[in-house]
């Protein structure tokens, strides 16, 4: 527990390296996706903690991330999972970031960088299969695209695509793949031999061995949570993550009494009401006011009113808690567990979302796995 703020978020690295051992298929390496902050599990601790289970690669979204990983002493391979944005690939190329590429601009200002270290660069080109955010596009000019990359003197570590619908849509899934067997077919005809290569998400490598590759890249998986409801409940994932606070302040309020702002939640009979020191500020969704239920004393209990920037209230009904009582707001507490999707299925988002949201002032606490970052 923090020493100034009864709201922490313990991670459980030993469940981590479970997932990482989960995720991991015969011949296929594993890279452990940990931009925005490990999904906001922690990234230095997780991609330790990934590593040590078996990855060989991180993913980030982010430069600056990649050097946060290098600050902290981590050398494994790090894959920017966008084109470095203008003017820092002088400082990724010196921390040994490996670029991702698909534009003409994104490759000469790297073939730049290159020549100004003095050192070979390699690059993974990321094509676009039916995403449509980012990549060499349309596919068929894929194989041209990488000629011009490698004739400007970059190496081709990698290349790769992203997967749209593969938790939820297999014929998409499969039309994509078949889309990208099709670029690798022509990439290898016109004399490149791409060192990795790599398609699958969580879901694409749950649901789809073909989409495997050479390395798959988990993101939400790595901290256990499915990528859809039931999408691998058959691979025992744990999640890493619980959120914990504790009650600050108890009153008995009658029937009909209004609470919190905009007096939108009033209880039916008599209740105890237990004020918890959480709120939107550190990314409990506002939108779960009075739809969501806390974890006291092993029990659920709705949230009560209008989720405010640092508080909550929650009713508790006959039972009175006591200031100092845990609150888990994700997580198991006794026989019950409110999961990410619950919880994101009652605010109308996703689950990656909920976890990813905790916000910085809410501190990390690790388990297992070697300790804290």
């Amino acid at each position: 527990m923090s020493a100034t703020r009864p709201t922490w978020v313990d991670v459980d690295l030993d469940a981590v390296a479970h997932n990482v051992g989960a995720l991991t298929f015969d011949g296929t390496d594993v890279m452990a996706v940990v931009k925005a902050d490990a999904y906001g599990h922690g990234d230095v601790a997780v991609a330790r903690a990934a590593l040590d289970a078996g990855a060989s690669w991180l993913g980030v979204a982010l430069v600056e991330e990649g050097l946060g990983l290098r600050a902290a002493g981590i050398e494994a391979p790090i894959l920017a999972l966008s084109e470095l944005p203008p003017g820092s690939e002088e400082e990724a190329v010196s921390a040994s970031i490996t670029p991702t590429v698909y534009s003409k601009g994104g490759w000469e200002r790297l073939s730049a960088a290159a020549r100004a270290a003095g050192s070979p660069v390699g690059v993974h080109v990321k094509v676009d299969t039916g995403m449509h955010r980012v990549g060499v596009w349309p596919p068929e000019a894929a194989a041209a695209f990488v000629s011009e990359v490698v004739a400007a003197g970059l190496e081709l570590e990698g290349i790769w695509t992203h997967l749209a619908c593969a938790d939820t849509d297999a014929v998409t899934t499969k039309a994509q793949l078949e889309l990208f067997s099709d670029v690798l077919d022509d990439v290898r005809r016109s004399g490149h031999r791409p060192g990795l290569v790599h398609a699958a998400n969580t879901a694409g490598a749950i649901g789809f061995p073909e989409a495997r590759f050479d390395l798959v890249r988990p993101g939400i998986g790595l901290y256990g949570i499915e990528p859809a409801p039931g999408v691998g409940s058959d691979l025992d994932l744990r999640p890493a993550m619980t959120w914990r606070s504790a009650v600050a302040f108890v009153k008995r309020l009658p029937a009909g009494r209004r609470v919190s702002y905009g007096h939108r939640y009033a209880p039916d009979r008599d209740a105890w009401m237990a004020t918890v020191p959480v709120g939107y500020a550190d990314g409990y969704p506002r939108m779960l006011s009075s739809r969501a239920d806390v974890l006291i004393g092993g029990r659920r209990c709705r949230v009560a009113g209008s989720v405010t920037m640092d508080q909550l209230i929650v009713d508790c009904g006959d039972i009175e808690p006591s200031p100092g009582d845990e609150v888990v707001l994700l997580g198991t507490q006794g026989d019950e567990t409110l999961t990410a999707w619950e919880l994101a299925g009652s605010s109308e988002t996703i689950a990656y979302e909920i976890v990813a949201r905790v916000g910085p002032r809410v501190p990390r606490r690790y388990h297992g796995g070697g300790g804290a970052a």
